[in-house]
């Protein structure tokens, strides 16, 4: 049987934030030039795991991923780590995945994603939560972070995006939170 490599965590620096002009941000993308990289659907199914997080996304276009992540939960930018693992089959990764450590909350998105300088601008509807932005600076293996850190600073100037808009949590924990009020 050939041995296969665990693929390495991948980091990058993350900002998430409201986003109450959503019309606004469009045309800020366009200003700074990004590339638009098109609408996607993403349904994120969160799983119950003792140490960060674990995610089925299916997504359309694209094909279904397992997504294992470390963030810490503070609201400004910060370093979070992850593996992306292909799956063949959404349907049957899910259900196993329920039966074995069950299934704590599904998140369902529209995603306008844009490109700027090598970091992901996603302009986010989620349902039952409301409009976001959030910027993400893959960084390579090497990095030190300052690179990524600048270019998500400098977004944050460009999109107007202040302390009060800032949030500390994943969409997840977001709508837990607004469903269990």
């Amino acid at each position: 049987m050939p041995e296969e490599t665990v693929p390495s965590a991948r980091r990058n620096v993350e900002l998430k934030a409201t986003d109450p002009w959503p019309v606004r941000s469009l045309d800020t993308c366009r200003s700074l030039g990004a590339e638009a990289m098109g609408p996607i659907w993403q349904r994120d199914s969160y799983f119950d795991v003792a140490f960060g997080g674990l995610k089925l996304r299916e997504e359309h276009p694209g094909r279904p991923h397992l997504i294992q992540f470390e963030r810490p939960s503070e609201p400004q930018q910060r370093e979070s780590r992850y593996r992306v693992i292909e799956v063949d089959n959404a349907v049957v990764t899910l259900e196993a995945l329920m039966a074995a450590i069950g299934l704590t909350i599904v998140v369902t998105k529209r995603r306008q994603l844009f490109v700027w300088e090598g970091v992901r601008i996603h302009l986010d509807t989620v349902e039952q939560l409301g409009t976001f932005i959030e910027l993400e600076a893959v960084a390579p293996p090497e990095s030190d972070l300052a690179h990524e850190h600048g270019l998500i600073g400098r977004l944050r100037d460009a999109f107007e995006i202040t302390d009060d808009r800032l949030l500390a949590t994943g969409y997840a924990a977001q709508l837990r939170d607004a469903t269990s009020r």
